[in-house]
């Protein structure tokens, strides 16, 4: 085959020849003109090549048509498939309704049993290309599939809130260890039985001129590394006094330690609860709501096992029911901050502190902080980068579907913490906070435990209402208990950080990267910390 294309472009021959194999001979009058014989010509095929496609996709379509021959019936074909899209068109409308319908129906025992689920990912896709399922087979499997995760999720989580539970609530064997070590010590060494302070500065425990701490602690280690880094950290050492308050089970290895490690030019006192003669059920409200409570709160919960084996709740809910459950809520040790006024009559002023806070720069900045007439000096947990422990807000701690609490107070309204607080002891004594704290519980108490379900901190919200002053978030730091991406940067520059949370320092469950801020004010070599194997890591 040859084609010719005349110089003037007015015609195209296309000649017989040996084959396609022979050279197309175009005979042009310049250079220039022969790039534009050769541009038409590419042309000129395209349209050929486009057209010969089309004609072989008509073929398959009819199927009985050959390429050449046979008229095509364009009208018929444009007509087929026009209905073809229809359909198309029609089946990817339904099969978003087909899937929805399945999601919606109720979910069948085989789906939550997991009988012939795929259990995996990649198992689905397999078994959907082996099988080339419809719309409705392909969202049974996939709506028994995700069925079958959440419920394994589900139960893993859980499970890691129960074993947290567990851990977090029971006293490892190290610390146990410690208090045996220490209250033999205490019986048999003299200089473990050392008045705390000695008899020359007794007088600076009810002088006001002095910087006066309370830490209320049952665990020796806690508090001594709360002592240890408060006192570390004092750019005026001499006139920190510190008021350790603990049971009479601890009391003696509390005093055997203190006595032993010296926190001189500090001052150091060791009460313990038996020795407030004041301090009894009799004449303390709060001793026999607790009793009430951790009878009521066992009515109502039923344990452990019951809350776990509930279905219907989500788990962070579980979650705080089994927090509910931890010692430390029944323990008068966690209510003694609401009778500091009666505890401490003769001082205006103080800063409680927590067992599981470290202390990280000087605190006495605190005393000079002007409250505006409030009683409690704490940083507020509505505001902050960390949207997990940093959003709490009233309806975060109390039950607003209760009409005693919805008429009372407003959900939006910014909660605070415990953990450091600078409280005013002069302001405290002209007001009703105790007694409305007293009322509170036992009103709580009467509605079976619905105004709020978890802590000390519900009702301290409630008798503090409209007497906290807000103070700067540098001085209380809080979180670091509860999730380890918490900034380290963070954490190393805050005034006061807060392990508050079940994974506390002095755990196994405890956070590596966070743990080193307060595993630092351990002495690793001393003989009774040594002795019971208490590792930093």
């Amino acid at each position: 085959m040859q084609l010719h294309i005349s110089p003037s472009l007015r015609h195209v021959t296309v000649l017989p020849g040996k084959g396609v194999r022979e050279f197309i001979k175009v005979k042009v009058g310049s250079r220039r003109l022969s790039y534009r014989m050769v541009f038409y010509s590419l042309l000129f095929f395209t349209f050929l090549l486009r057209f010969a496609f089309v004609l072989t996709a008509v073929d398959t379509i009819d199927g009985d048509r050959k390429l050449f021959g046979k008229k095509i019936r364009t009208k018929d074909f444009e007509k087929k498939a026009r209905i073809n899209y229809i359909y198309i068109l029609i089946g990817f409308q339904k099969v978003p309704e087909v899937i929805y319908q399945v999601f919606q129906e109720p979910v069948s025992p085989d789906e939550i049993q997991g009988l012939g689920v795929p259990q995996t990912f990649d198992e689905f896709v397999a078994e959907m290309k082996d099988s080339r399922l419809d719309a409705k087979s392909f969202a049974v499997k996939l709506k028994s599939m995700v069925t079958l995760l959440e419920q394994k999720t589900r139960t893993a989580k859980i499970q890691e809130y129960l074993y947290r539970h567990v851990a977090s609530s029971s006293i490892p064997k190290q610390l146990h260890c410690l208090a045996l070590k220490l209250a033999d010590e205490h019986a048999n060494n003299a200089n473990a039985r050392l008045q705390l302070p000695s008899a020359e500065m007794v007088p600076s425990l009810v002088d006001s001129s002095y910087l006066h701490f309370v830490l209320a602690s049952d665990n020796i280690l806690a508090a001594s590394v709360v002592a240890s880094s408060l006192v570390r950290n004092s750019l005026r050492p001499q006139k920190v006094v510190l008021h350790v308050i603990t049971d009479r089970k601890t009391y003696s290895p509390m005093q055997a330690w203190f006595s032993l490690h010296p926190l001189t030019p500090a001052i150091i006192e060791v009460k313990g609860l038996h020795h407030f003669d004041w301090l009894t059920k009799g004449k303390v409200p709060v001793l026999e709501a607790m009793e009430k409570d951790q009878r009521a709160r066992s009515q109502f919960r039923g344990g452990s096992s019951a809350i776990v084996a509930n279905n219907t709740e989500k788990p962070y809910v579980i979650a705080a029911k089994l927090q509910a459950l931890s010692p430390k809520y029944n323990s008068l040790m966690n209510h003694i901050r609401i009778y500091l006024p009666e505890l401490f009559p003769s001082l205006n002023k103080m800063v409680f502190l927590d067992d599981d806070i470290v202390v990280q720069t000087d605190l006495s900045p605190l005393w000079d902080i002007d409250m505006n007439g409030k009683v409690n000096g704490a940083v507020e947990t509505c505001r902050g980068d960390d949207k997990f422990v940093m959003s709490k807000r009233l309806k975060s701690y109390l039950n607003f579907s209760h009409p005693l609490i919805s008429k009372s107070f407003d959900p939006n309204e910014c909660a605070w913490a415990y953990g450091m607080n600078i409280f005013d002891l002069e302001a405290w004594r002209k007001t009703n906070i105790s007694q409305t704290y007293h009322y509170w519980l036992e009103e709580n108490l009467k509605s079976d435990i619905s105004l709020w379900q978890l802590g000390t901190l519900p009702p301290g919200l409630i008798a503090f209402h409209g007497h906290v002053h807000i103070i700067d978030p540098f001085w209380h730091m809080l979180g670091l208990g509860y999730q380890d991406n918490t900034s380290i940067t963070d954490a190393e520059s805050a005034g006061v950080i807060h392990f508050n949370g079940r994974a506390k320092p002095w755990l196994d469950i405890a956070f590596p990267q966070l743990r080193r801020l307060w595993t630092k004010y351990v002495n690793f070599s001393d003989k009774f910390i040594k002795n019971c194997h208490i590792r930093p890591s």
